[in-house]
């Protein structure tokens, strides 16, 4: 979620990891491998995912490591498709045709190619240019059946801007997002962009109740008060002093009254679940958000929970922990970026039920 402040670090310094191996041949056939399905989830907006890895690999690799997820879900990669200048791009490979992104896709592969990631395979959906974009990082062991790369599950189309990566297992689909920001004006790019967004969604999820949904990522907006540190703040911020003529539309990009009734109407008709929020009731505003704004200027302390893991009804019993790993205005826990990881974590499935089977 890029609103007030970009990363002050130099993409071409700091130490890069070691231990090279071959990539490997896109593939999504069900692996032989596999021990069951995956239980143990996270998720992170990078802000710069080669940035983290330069400058903050270390600290990310010991929580992973730590808490040992099965499926990890990256936004804002920010990293470029493949393909010649002028040409069609790639969306699904990572640009290598200059000496530069050479480079950075090396810098990248070889970190994801060191212990704990050796042990886990990626998928790509990427923007033009430096800009947005998602991964997908799930353990050899726990292969999807199929993966797609759009909401409309079309076989080699990628969304815009690489924004959706959807991973079909045996008894649940996982949905990884980087939501597009509301903006503040009605305009293009701002709220009719959010308002397509919410209303795909929403189709989405309608048309996909055959089988239980774990839906993550950035998902840029936060739902009731408790979601953000100082409400009145957030309720009553404008840039450059405009007031959108819709009153619904004013406010912080992500606590408009339009994003957050669209969201909960999300939430309503599609029988999901916000796994944070039926775990902890109550305000935390120690660890309670997962992005903060920048350290420096008026929006230090201010704190937004953006992140999610949502999940379908039918799997509410089975949630037994989700957290967000950052706290503190400080951005401790935060490894470099503007969010938190926030973590998931499901008891496994009765083995004389199928999750499958939706309830009537």
């Amino acid at each position: 979620m890029k609103r007030f402040f970009k990363p002050v670090e130099k993409e071409g310094s700091s130490k890069k990891p070691s231990l090279s191996q071959p990539e490997k041949e896109e593939d999504v056939s069900l692996s032989n491998e596999n021990k069951g399905e995956p239980s143990k989830f996270m998720t992170w907006n990078a802000n710069s995912f080669l940035l983290r890895v330069k400058n903050n690999w270390p600290e990310f690799t010991k929580l992973v490591t730590s808490f040992d997820p099965d499926v990890i879900a990256i936004q804002e990669v920010r990293m470029p498709a493949a393909g010649l200048r002028g040409a069609p791009k790639n969306p699904g490979e990572l640009k290598d045709d200059t000496n530069s992104s050479r480079e950075e896709k090396q810098i990248l592969m070889r970190a994801l190619s060191s212990p704990p990631f050796a042990n886990y395979r990626v998928w790509w959906s990427l923007a033009d240019s430096k800009y947005a974009g998602t991964a997908l990082i799930v353990k050899k062991c726990f292969q999807p059946k199929k993966i797609f790369f759009n909401l409309d599950r079309i076989a080699s189309k990628h969304e815009p801007d690489g924004r959706v990566i959807l991973a079909e297992f045996d008894t649940f689909r996982l949905l990884n997002t980087y939501a597009p920001n509301n903006g503040w004006k009605e305009e293009e790019n701002s709220f009719p962009r959010r308002r397509k967004w919410d209303k795909r969604i929403l189709e989405f999820v309608l048309q996909s109740s055959d089988k239980p949904l774990i839906w993550c990522g950035d998902l840029n907006v936060s739902h009731e008060e408790i979601d953000v540190s100082h409400p009145e703040f957030y309720s009553a911020a404008k840039q450059n002093g405009y007031v959108p003529p819709n009153k619904e539309d004013c406010g912080q990009p992500g606590f408009t009254l339009a994003e957050r009734r669209r969201f909960g109407t999300i939430l309503k008709e599609g029988k999901l679940i916000d796994a944070y929020r039926f775990l902890h009731k109550e305000k935390d505003m120690e660890c309670g958000f997962s992005w903060s704004g920048n350290p420096i200027g008026k929006y230090r302390g201010k704190r937004m929970r953006i992140d999610y893991f949502i999940v379908s009804e039918q799997l509410k019993d089975r949630i037994t922990a989700c957290e967000m790993h950052g706290q503190g205005i400080e951005l401790e826990g935060f490894y470099g970026s503007d969010h938190c990881p926030v973590t998931l974590e499901l008891s496994q499935a009765c083995p004389n039920s199928k999750q499958d089977e939706v309830s009537m």
